[in-house]
């Protein structure tokens, strides 16, 4: 297992950076080897990419996102990927956005890309390119605002329901910007709320 992680300092206010980067499909403009990204739902895409060389199809899904603090993923199969991005205001128009990244290099090229760190360099760069991109629109191409709950909010923020879990409005002393990516990377995509016990129905028996 590979981690990294890399920051910028982007002169845009943090609603600006994190709307742009809700748009997955623009990322082959600023990141090396990303040859599509198609948006399947809300919380899931598809990607063909090339890792090390290798030329790869995956699918990953969105496991944690709050509006202009972060958003979580991971990949549904092989290559293992998972990371998160977060959003930090520095001041009304400048914000760091900090990548931490998680990854299992596959068969000898990736292994050795890997070793060479060319992985850890192309992640660093494109981080620099999205800096770029961003500045250089001045705004955001589009933006999705909704909240997916992580997996430590889901079965005791919302109601009593067998139903997914709608976006809703997540309260961020739960999970503070600026915490660091849990080191269990493995994170479940989101689904159905268990029901919570209920209370008798009808009239209270006759005694």
């Amino acid at each position: 297992m590979s981690t990294i992680e890399h920051s910028v300092d982007v002169r845009v206010p943090v609603r600006v950076a994190y709307n742009q980067w809700t748009q997955f499909e623009s990322f082959p403009q600023f990141m090396e080897g990303v040859e599509s990204v198609k948006q399947l739902t809300d919380t899931r895409t598809a990607w063909v990419a090339e890792i090390a060389g290798v030329r790869r199809e995956f699918q990953a899904d969105i496991t944690e996102q709050h509006p202009d603090e972060r958003i979580a993923w991971q990949t549904i199969d092989k290559p293992h990927q998972a990371g998160v991005v977060t959003f930090h205001r520095l001041d009304e128009n400048t914000t760091k956005v900090t990548l931490q990244m998680e990854y299992d290099p596959e068969g000898f090229v990736e292994t050795a890309g890997d070793w060479l760190q060319l992985v850890r360099l192309r992640i660093r760069n494109d981080m620099e390119r999205f800096k770029q991109f961003i500045e250089s629109r001045g705004g955001e191409t589009g933006a999705w605002r909704g909240d997916v709950p992580g997996p430590h909010q889901r079965g005791s923020t919302y109601g009593d329901s067998d139903q997914p879990v709608p976006p809703g409005t997540v309260g961020g002393d739960d999970y503070p910007p600026g915490s660091t990516y849990p080191p269990d990377s493995t994170l479940p995509p989101p689904g159905p709320v268990p029901p919570r016990n209920q209370p008798p129905q009808g009239p209270p028996p006759v005694l």
